[in-house]
């Protein structure tokens, strides 16, 4: 028959809209609750980047449900076990920052602790991160000292201390072995005062000393007026 002729063309025109949604099946109702199984099982299976588009659009669709505060915690657990610590410190700290009542605070301060822990540097590199995660454990033992994450941060804070006086003893002694004993005796002294019980009290104590007995004998000698030439000798 004469149609026949054009069936191809039909064809190629159906599956067209077909392609841009005309001919499919109508979306399921997306609700709160589906998108965050839908995340919860994404993150769960390792996907996290799917799993944080996923509760990035339940917040943005659903913004006053409660699944999306939840979905918050959620993007931020991702980036964490996806290794982006600072994205999920960022997170967290939004989270915090915008429900500063809700019952998963200590969890979401004591994982800003940890993004900074899992960021800390040797003791020959610099010790922001190191700095920070001390900061944040002390912040939730402070706040929340009967929270079950108080006793693990404690054990971490004893850690991040050690890390940062043996900081502070590693620059002093570089500074005491180049004879710089006013700088070696200040990073003594910190380790002293601020890092006692550590391991360090008996050998920072006694370089501290010995910084100011050799910077005090280094000041008399630099006092002591110039030797003068014998008579009858002329000074170069």
């Amino acid at each position: 028959m004469p149609y026949t002729r054009y069936l191809p063309i039909v064809f190629i025109i159906v599956f067209a809209l077909s392609g841009c949604g005309l001919f499919r099946k109508p979306d399921q109702a997306v609700t709160p609750e589906s998108l965050y199984k839908a995340g919860s099982q994404q993150y769960q299976k390792g996907r996290y980047k799917s799993a944080i588009e996923t509760f990035q659009r339940l917040t943005d669709e659903h913004p006053l449900s409660e699944q999306a505060v939840l979905a918050k915690l959620g993007i931020a657990d991702a980036y964490f076990s996806n290794k982006g610590y600072p994205e999920a410190a960022q997170v967290y700290s939004e989270f915090i920052f915008l429900n500063p009542l809700n019952e998963n605070l200590p969890y979401a301060m004591f994982q800003i602790g940890m993004c900074h822990y899992h960021q800390m540097g040797t003791i020959d590199r610099d010790q922001t991160e190191t700095l920070k995660a001390r900061q944040s454990f002390e912040a939730l033992i402070s706040r929340f000292p009967k929270s079950k994450f108080s006793p693990v941060a404690e054990k971490l804070l004893l850690e991040t201390k050690q890390r940062l006086a043996e900081r502070e003893f590693y620059v002093g002694m570089f500074y005491f072995k180049t004879k710089r004993y006013k700088a070696a005796a200040g990073r003594f002294e910190v380790v002293v005062k601020e890092y006692p019980n550590l391991g360090f009290d008996y050998k920072a104590g006694y370089l501290l000393e010995e910084s100011r007995r050799l910077l005090a004998a280094a000041e008399t000698e630099k006092a002591k007026p110039p030797k003068k030439a014998p008579a009858g000798l002329k000074s170069e």
